[in-house]
């Protein structure tokens, strides 16, 4: 397994190798208390207030903070269900739009989550944010390493669910799309989609996407052709002609 300093190091590489405008996030699920790490804000405790997943997600990757968030934490219905923190409530509003994955009631007590290049611990999985030719690099690099294309299944809510659960639970690669409340009050992007990675698969794909930048056949090598000695409009040509420069002619 990758030391600590190592998945630093891979948060580090992304940001450059892809150009990121915002972190990608370390995120571990918390099976008891004394798995919070030392210094890891808990926003009721420490602030006085409440958050949603994806403000928390925000935060780690535009301001770098380390935020734990257990049950009394959250402000928000489905990370509390799709996490496994409470109880079915059997209530007709969220049967009728809970169709998310969900962990085992009980099976943890919280999440933590910080940014990839300064977090403190070893995480279950890490999230990308990023444009789609941010994605269409990341989705290459795992077609070259693994031979195999990423499948997603899309809802246009519950983001902080279905770019968890299923990744952890299945070890598997994820494109989600931020939902309305990531885009409303998590300052995520209109051109932002979110990929997921496994922490096994991690190091593998960081092979690869390392080694396709050395090679110059990464995501800062792939840039628009612009080509010399482009069509003109006449006038170009009647001014060059003046000037005694080159012209089409």
């Amino acid at each position: 397994m990758p030391s600590i300093k190592e998945y630093n190091d891979y948060g580090e590489d992304l940001e450059r190798i892809l150009q990121l405008r915002t972190s990608p996030i370390a995120l571990k699920m918390l099976e008891k208390a004394e798995d919070i790490p030392e210094g890891a804000i808990r926003p009721k405790r420490d602030r006085g207030y409440h958050l949603a997943q994806c403000q928390v997600f925000a935060l780690a990757r535009r301001k770098g903070e380390m935020i734990a968030m257990l049950k009394e934490d959250n402000w928000c219905w489905a990370p509390l269900m799709g996490y496994g923190l409470v109880e079915d409530p059997q209530d007709d509003f969220v049967n009728s739009h809970a169709y998310f994955p969900r962990f085992r009631v009980g099976k943890y007590i919280g999440i933590v989550t910080a940014p990839l290049k300064t977090a403190p611990f070893v995480p279950d999985m890490v999230l990308v944010y990023s444009n789609t030719a941010q994605l269409r690099n990341l989705i290459g690099a795992v077609k070259s390493r693994d031979k195999a294309l990423v499948s997603s299944v899309f809802d246009p809510i519950d983001s902080c669910v279905y770019s968890v659960v299923p990744v952890i639970e299945n070890n598997e690669y994820r494109v989600t799309i931020p939902d309305p409340g990531e885009y409303e009050r998590a300052m995520a992007g209109e051109d932002e989609m979110i990929f997921s990675i496994p922490k096994e698969k991690l190091p593998g794909l960081m092979e690869t996407l390392r080694e396709t930048d050395r090679r110059g056949g990464g995501y800062r090598q792939q840039t628009y052709i612009m080509t010399p000695d482009f069509p003109r409009p006449p006038f170009y040509t009647d001014l060059f002609k003046k000037w005694g420069l080159d012209t089409e002619e």
